[in-house]
């Protein structure tokens, strides 16, 4: 058989020029074009900011540019939006060929990205004394400002290559953009039909380009994700991009000083700064820290004895909070398991909105793993959902635990649960097995996982746990069982007996009962401590999850200044015996017995829920205001102290001292 060489090679060279000139080939090659630009842009600002970054190895510099692609791509495409959007929309070709238009997509394409290299290049200058990039907030720090102008010109003048810079990127934008394309000759109907799957195609694309990824498990990428790829949070700055942070930072509520009290008079009222005995000799027991999934009181018989009809779903940790210390009243700052981290582990309360999507995640923090590391304790975190998933890796690694297990390191037999993560029964053998392998003195926390939605148990556990009026029920009986086998494959070990353990929750979830479906129950989880060498109690103090770290720290007798928005509740009473929480845009406050909801400016509630359980009775109108003022002034500290501190960025001893020491 004869092959018409020539015949042959004229239809790859008409497939490769329709390849060429098909708009999708022209995006992403527009695209590629700005990919290629941000990474140039992170190369130079490791250069000209290289005194920030002394121990930067070649290896980490790789990391964080692969790190920082991924942050490239969800700026780019948002700031793409509008081109990618018009390119693809299946206009008749005679419009979308036509030369005005196509120069009109180039113009909406290079007229948003070189804002975007301009931000990003400007930027570089300013990173040095900000130690991070740039955020919304910048704008409304200095937006009143006149002489904003005249302090760009200048720092233009002063750092004049950043400016040849910024033309330069945006010259190489311009020349490399691809300008036009074509369209393969096709029947009407076949064209149209092509045409608005590519649309659509292009479209959930980008959708998946500004998430991060596909899965269940996945959540948008934030400002905190950059923590993966980063030893320390000034290095966040060359993960990240300007736009992008600038994306990130515009919608969150704002952070604005409310100046309740004069700066010096705050500390009267509450301070975050702890100031131990310098002279205490601190024991080494283990420290594990239980923080459950969902583990709501509602569904802990241990606390619910009062209740007429009540059915435990937790006969496990019934039993061990029967032999441990705990308190009255214990609750959560959020409802969201993000919130859960830095509340647990670093004291940090979930005010406004979340900590680790907020500008400020790259802040420095303390924790209990970083305070335990300066003591010589090995410091580990366990979550078995994939890695990185709710941003619970990359805030592991910027509060200082020193390794992080996920489902990429474990090594127990098949057990995802299609959807989260491990199954809570595999995974916690997991950990207990980890646990004895560990250097002591050790410091670990793990999350579990099982008892989130949506609520799957493995096939051989159905029909074995009590079911309940919520889908949660079943679940919670599995995960209270898993423990139970936890405690049963580590009790005999030599570490236990000197090890303190932590339990608590993340948040609440589908509340039922009339005495926990309200503003107070829904935040009610628990928060105890067990030693096998310490006598059980219930206290009467009223705790919530910023208190563990500052109880811990007590308790192995800590002897150095630290920085924390809760008290020592384990070792002492607690100075205030308040607790505060976030609910959606209502600070809440309470007491022994009383509870006060607060929108910052003005009350809105003041209940007596010893009185009023169900929180049916606003006393708001009638109760003397003498009688909440300590409560009240004690709020508006907390919120203060808070908002300071984050903006501020001294949430660290040392950071408090630099800044100081900088005055």
């Amino acid at each position: 058989m004869n092959i018409d060489k020539e015949a042959l090679k004229a239809k790859w060279v008409k497939n490769g020029k329709i390849f060429w000139n098909h708009p999708i080939t022209v995006i992403l090659c527009n695209l590629m074009v700005m990919m290629v630009l941000y990474s140039l842009l992170r190369l130079f600002c490791f250069f000209v900011d290289r005194s920030m970054f002394p121990n930067m190895t070649f290896a980490h510099l790789m990391e964080i540019m692969k790190g920082g692609m991924r942050f490239d791509l969800a700026a780019i495409l948002q700031v793409s939006y509008p081109y990618i959007a018009a390119a693809l929309f299946p206009w008749p070709p005679s419009w979308r060929e036509h030369p005005k238009y196509q120069r009109f997509l180039c113009w909406l394409f290079w007229i948003p990205n070189a804002g975007g290299l301009f931000c990003n290049t400007i930027d570089i200058a300013y990173i040095p004394f900000t130690d991070r990039r740039t955020t919304f907030t910048f704008f409304r720090e200095f937006g009143n400002d006149s002489n904003l102008g005249a302090i760009l010109g200048e720092g233009v003048m002063q750092y004049w290559y950043i400016a040849l810079v910024i033309v330069i990127v945006i010259a190489l934008m311009v020349v490399f953009t691809r300008r036009s394309y074509h369209f393969e000759q096709r029947r009407r109907l076949r064209f149209y039909a092509f045409q608005f799957v590519w649309f659509i195609a292009g479209i959930h694309m980008i959708a998946i380009g500004v998430r991060g990824g596909l899965g269940a498990y996945t959540r948008a990428i934030t400002i905190s994700d950059a923590m993966k790829y980063a030893n320390t949070p000034r290095e966040c700055a060359l993960v990240l991009n300007t736009p992008f942070t600038l994306i990130q930072s515009y919608m969150p509520t704002h952070y604005v000083d409310p100046k309740y009290f004069p700066e010096e008079e705050l500390a009267n009222y509450m301070s975050p700064i702890h100031i131990p005995d310098s002279t205490l000799t601190m024991r080494t027991d283990n420290v594990v820290v239980l923080i459950l999934e969902s583990f709501g009181k509602e569904y802990i018989g241990f606390y619910n004895k009062d209740l007429d009809n009540y059915t435990s779903y937790t006969p496990f940790l019934d039993s061990l909070l029967e032999h441990s210390v705990t308190f009255r009243q214990s609750y959560a700052t959020g409802r969201k398991s993000i919130d859960a981290m830095p509340s647990v582990l670093s004291s940090i309360p979930m005010l406004i909105e979340s900590y680790i999507v907020t500008p400020y995640a790259t802040n420095s923090v303390s924790s209990l793993a970083d305070c335990l590391r300066k003591k010589g304790y090995y410091t580990a975190f366990y979550h078995g959902a994939p890695n990185g998933s709710m941003g619970f890796q990359a805030y592991a690694h910027a509060c200082g635990f020193e390794d992080y297990y996920g489902m990429d390191e474990y090594d127990g037999p098949s057990a995802f649960d299609g959807t989260w993560a491990i199954w809570d029964e595999e995974f916690l053998q997991y950990y207990a097995r980890s646990l004895n392998t560990l250097r002591e003195p050790f410091m670990t926390a793990v999350f579990t996982a099982s008892s989130h939605h949506p609520f799957r148990l493995p096939a051989r556990y159905r029909d074995v746990f009590p079911k309940g009026p919520e889908l949660i029920n079943e679940p919670l009986g599995y995960s209270d069982n898993a423990l139970r086998l936890f405690f049963n494959a580590i009790r005999n070990e030599p570490w236990f007996e000197h090890t303190l353990f932590v339990i608590t929750a993340d948040h609440t979830i589908l509340m039922h009962r009339d005495e926990y479906c309200n503003d107070r129950g829904r935040y009610e989880v628990p928060v105890a401590f067990y030693h096998p060498q310490m006598e059980p109690e219930r206290r009467p103090d009223v705790v919530s999850q910023p208190d563990i770290m500052p109880s811990v720290l007590g308790f192995l007798g800590y002897n150095e200044p630290y920085f924390a928005f809760g008290e020592d509740a384990l070792t002492q009473h607690k100075e205030h015996q308040y607790a505060v929480c976030y609910n959606f845009t209502v600070f809440q406050a309470f007491s022994d017995s009383i509870m006060i909801q607060y929108d910052g400016e003005k009350i809105l509630s003041v209940y007596n829920f010893k009185n009023d359980r169900c929180l049916r009775d606003n006393l708001v109108d009638t109760i003397d205001e003498e009688t909440i003022a300590p409560m009240m002034d004690y709020l508006k500290a907390y919120i203060q102290q808070y908002i300071c501190s984050i903006i501020r960025d001294e949430m660290t001893i040392e950071r408090i001292n630099a800044k100081k020491h900088d005055k």
